[in-house]
């Protein structure tokens, strides 16, 4: 399966999953992520809980479910890696319109990076064999 092509043209809904450091864990619904050619993922987050577990805890999961009928989708088994505040990325990144003052008035946002560690089919324990590409 190509990730890239994957999220570009499957509608769903996404969860992302975090923990802090003693265990206690977060889900929030989360946008279907970007995908890059050396086979890393990354994820626009405001500064909040997902966001904090993760400076205290590298490891995440994120489930996509399909939209449609029946349960169609993939589990992903995440570690963070590096993140960034490039203005001029996060721009580039951004898939909805905001306006500058409801942009800041949400608080600061970050490109947070992760490598793929494993994809499960959403149903079951079938391991996803991941194509490289971006």
């Amino acid at each position: 399966m190509q990730l890239p092509e994957y999220f570009k043209n499957t509608q769903g809904t996404g969860v992302l999953a975090t923990a802090d450091r003693h265990g206690q864990v977060n889900t929030a619904i989360y946008a279907r992520p970007h995908c890059f050619a050396d086979g890393s993922v990354a994820m626009l987050m405001r500064q909040r809980l997902s966001y904090n577990n993760l400076t205290e805890n590298p490891s995440a999961n994120y489930l996509f479910m399909e939209k449609g009928n029946g349960y169609q989708g993939v589990r992903l088994s995440l570690k963070k890696i590096k993140e960034d505040n490039d203005p001029e990325l996060l721009k580039s990144l951004k898939r909805r319109y905001l306006t500058p003052e409801e942009d800041a008035a949400r608080g600061p946002t970050h490109v947070v990076y992760f490598s793929v560690e494993k994809a499960l089919q959403l149903i079951g324990g079938e391991e996803i064999v991941l194509e490289l590409g971006g």
